[in-house]
């Protein structure tokens, strides 16, 4: 038996962010790791390891955010850690789209954009499908490629994209990019069985 907790990873961590991903947790019968949120992150992965473990059950969604700041920050050496832990299996990551100075990017399995569409083409901080296929630009998604995980979703900024994820109006692309990592990653399968 797989002991290993089951994690999605989300590359966004404002305030926004906290309310809509504590919404879509509660929706889906998952669990949000609120203490993880931060811009930029300030907790350590060795501490976020140790509070998903605490966490009454799975699927639990962790924030991380770089809050702009250029190469690795505080925030992707807070994922990498969590991502390469021997007791985490993530299911897939959430990587947001924003505008940065230095643009970072890396490359996606799919994106999701702000009419809930599925696009191979990158997208914008606002879900607007952009010219390249297969990646978009964001603050903390400049590891994710070295990374082995079973999806990497990219979406528009968390409970924004002009109104159409809004906390309001249930953050309908988060939550959709969301059950994809669970119905992707095969999660939803594997917890049939269990049952």
């Amino acid at each position: 038996m797989d002991d290993r907790r089951h994690v999605i990873l989300i590359t966004d961590g404002d305030d926004y962010a906290r309310k809509t991903v504590e919404r879509v947790a509660k929706e889906i019968g998952g669990r949000c790791l609120s203490l993880s949120h931060g811009n930029p992150s300030v907790l350590t992965g060795q501490q976020i390891v140790k509070l998903i473990k605490k966490v009454s059950h799975d699927p639990v969604l962790v924030m991380f955010d770089d809050s702009g700041f250029i190469g690795e920050g505080a925030g992707e050496n807070a994922l990498k850690y969590v991502a390469c832990h021997k007791d985490i299996d993530v299911l897939g990551i959430i990587a947001v789209a924003s505008k940065t100075k230095q643009a970072e990017w890396t490359k996606v399995d799919v994106c999701i954009d702000n009419n809930g569409e599925l696009t191979p083409y990158g997208v914008d901080k606002f879900g607007v499908p952009e010219m390249e296929i297969g990646r978009i630009n964001g603050d903390t998604v400049y590891c994710l490629d070295q990374l082995d995980v079973p999806i990497i979703v990219g979406i528009g900024d968390i409970g924004k994209m002009s109104k159409k994820d809004h906390y309001d109006a249930g953050s309908p692309i988060t939550k959709k990019a969301v059950e994809l990592v669970l119905e992707r990653s095969g999660y939803y399968g594997t917890k049939r069985e269990e049952r």
